[in-house]
């Protein structure tokens, strides 16, 4: 049973803020805008649970120190963060202009990073105090700010993959053929919230024909006998993701379904295998789109083969054709290949993995073999 995780102290949320200004100034930004959403809970541990149009912003730049600009309403919550003692509130009253509160802040002729997240509303307000200030959003300016994870951060996506694995383990008992999609839906959100889940973001369960949409929705369709099934579930646990994919079949499989589905679990091997530090992330997609290809299915495998997870379950970096960053120890990232035929069926496996200092390793660990459920 996973045990839970210390949590992440002041010290914690200083030396990642300090290392994100250091990072903007590398790439020649004056600093930082964060703005509330996974950057701010990354950095600070603050989670503003009812977003507002009142400015909330952190400013972070080298040399000086983290300033958190929130409403006087809000100032008590962002002083319960775990990373409040590391930064300098600075609240401002209704009624007051907020912008006149963050624009002594920065620099008035800087170029900014802006978490993507961020209000157009609250950017137009600072450039009428700054006109000479510019913007560049975290995915153009620093996309691996959240990238590399340390030993801590680990140990979350670790307890997270070994829930989504129980989960697993446990919906291949509960019936699929004469209940419908969304059912099974049901039963995978309540296993990752039996299994620590604070949070559930997707739960797609696609049967049958539906099953050759990747981004299905749980519907009403009923499973019925003789139909393949994608499951594609996850959530966050303690702050950090888990996004797991596994195919099952209701009744034994056709020998063409087993062989479209040995195959994506031979591409998701090799795949997996091929992980390293250094290599590009779009080797990791040609590694797992070559088998695909050699079998005559690669006109069937429409998605990348990867992105990175942590306080979000989508997030830098991407295993796609195109993305020539090399992998660094510490990243963690699905290995996801899939072929979808029309109207027909569907078969997707998915791991999350960390590089290691000379590979790779696992955080899912449920059987990839295609299951039979009834």
């Amino acid at each position: 049973m996973t045990t839970d995780p210390a949590p992440f102290t002041a010290a914690d949320y200083a030396a990642r803020m300090a290392a994100a200004a250091q990072s903007a100034a590398d790439a020649g930004l004056a600093g930082l805008l964060i703005a509330p959403g996974p950057d701010l809970a990354h950095l600070t541990g603050y989670r503003v649970t009812a977003e507002t149009e009142r400015l909330t912003l952190l400013v972070l730049a080298a040399g000086q120190e983290p300033v958190l600009v929130v409403p006087a309403l809000e100032a008590p919550d962002a002083a319960r963060a775990p990373g409040a003692s590391a930064l300098t509130l600075r609240d401002w009253a209704d009624g007051r202009n907020p912008y006149e509160v963050a624009s002594p802040l920065l620099d008035v002729t800087g170029r900014f990073g802006v978490s993507d997240n961020t209000w157009a509303l609250h950017l137009l307000g600072l450039q009428r105090e700054l006109p000479a200030t510019s913007y560049v959003s975290l995915t153009d300016s620093l996309p691996m700010l959240r990238a590399v994870k340390d030993e801590r951060e680990l140990e979350r996506l670790a307890a997270a993959g070994e829930a989504a694995d129980a989960a697993y383990a446990q919906i291949l008992h509960l019936p699929f053929a004469g209940r419908r999609e969304s059912d099974v839906a049901a039963d995978l959100a309540a296993l990752l919230r039996v299994h620590g889940h604070s949070q559930v973001d997707f739960t797609v369960v696609g049967s049958g024909p539906n099953g050759a949409n990747p981004h299905h929705e749980a519907g009403d369709r009923v499973i019925g006998q003789g139909d393949m099934v994608v499951l594609d579930f996850g959530g966050l646990r303690d702050g950090y993701g888990s996004d797991i994919s596994r195919t099952v079949h209701v009744g034994e499989p056709s020998a063409e379904e087993q062989r479209v589905h040995d195959i994506v679990r031979e591409a998701q091997q090799a795949a997996t295998a091929a992980v390293r530090p250094g290599i590009a992330c779009q080797e990791v997609d040609r590694v797992a789109r070559a088998v695909i290809t050699e079998f005559g299915y690669g006109d069937r495998f429409i998605h990348r083969t990867g992105h990175g997870i942590g306080v979000t379950t989508h997030e830098p970096p991407y295993m796609v054709e195109g993305e020539e960053r090399p992998l660094v120890p510490g990243m963690c990232f699905s290995v996801e290949p899939g072929v979808y035929l029309p109207g027909r069926f569907g078969v997707r496996i998915e791991d999350i993995v960390t590089v290691t200092q000379d590979g790779v390793r696992r955080l899912n660990n449920a059987p990839r073999e295609l299951a039979v459920v009834e």
